[in-house]
């Protein structure tokens, strides 16, 4: 911000209460493995205020972002939580992309190397109209296998990816490096 600007009310709020979803996200060190820290949304979850803030500060990301979205896809399994949420607010589809041999129907594949392993996604191929502008969310942006999988996914069934939004990123693991769209994460460690 240059000398001179000042936030609108409105940016204050907004700052105000992304501040209040970072000081409730949990963490636990050592887990899933030894040597990674795990950022847990859970915690604003299990508050309905809070997790009602979190969904205000989604939508508006969105309209504000990605207002040309007209799908939303969300990642197995924390995706899945906000994903619809944000669908049903704005009225838009909703698109589950899932872990391998999850999902009934024709599907297609992507595999991707994680923080801590590797794992395959999948997405019923005709969930996806050649396209159609989709936006993909998740809780984390960490070191971006799945997400940058996710998108690859999409645009193997010729979806077009307009973005990804997440509520964390993890800034040190650079996983924003490895996407080709817009990123807009709410939270940054």
């Amino acid at each position: 911000m240059s000398k001179g600007s000042q936030l609108t009310d409105e940016q204050k709020d907004i700052t105000k209460k992304i501040e209040l979803i970072k000081k409730n996200i949990g963490l636990y060190p050592d887990f899933p493995v030894p040597g990674v820290s795990f950022r847990d949304t859970f915690s604003i979850l299990r508050q309905p205020n809070l997790f009602n803030t979190l969904k205000s500060i989604l939508i508006d990301a969105v309209q504000t972002h990605f207002m040309e979205a007209e799908c939303i896809a969300g990642l197995d399994a924390r995706g899945f939580l906000i994903g619809p949420l944000i669908a049903l607010e704005l009225r838009l589809p909703f698109i589950p992309i899932r872990k391998q041999g999850k999902l009934p129907g024709k599907v297609t594949s992507e595999g991707y190397t994680k923080e801590y392993g590797k794992d395959t996604v999948e997405v019923q191929t005709d969930s996806v109209t050649p396209g159609m502008k989709i936006l993909v969310v998740d809780d984390l942006l960490a070191t971006g296998g799945s997400l940058e999988a996710s998108c690859h996914l999409i645009e193997k069934c010729q979806g077009d990816v307009i973005g990804c939004l997440v509520i964390i990123e993890i800034e040190s693991l650079h996983g924003r490096s490895r996407l080709h769209v817009p990123i807009h994460s709410i939270v940054k460690y």
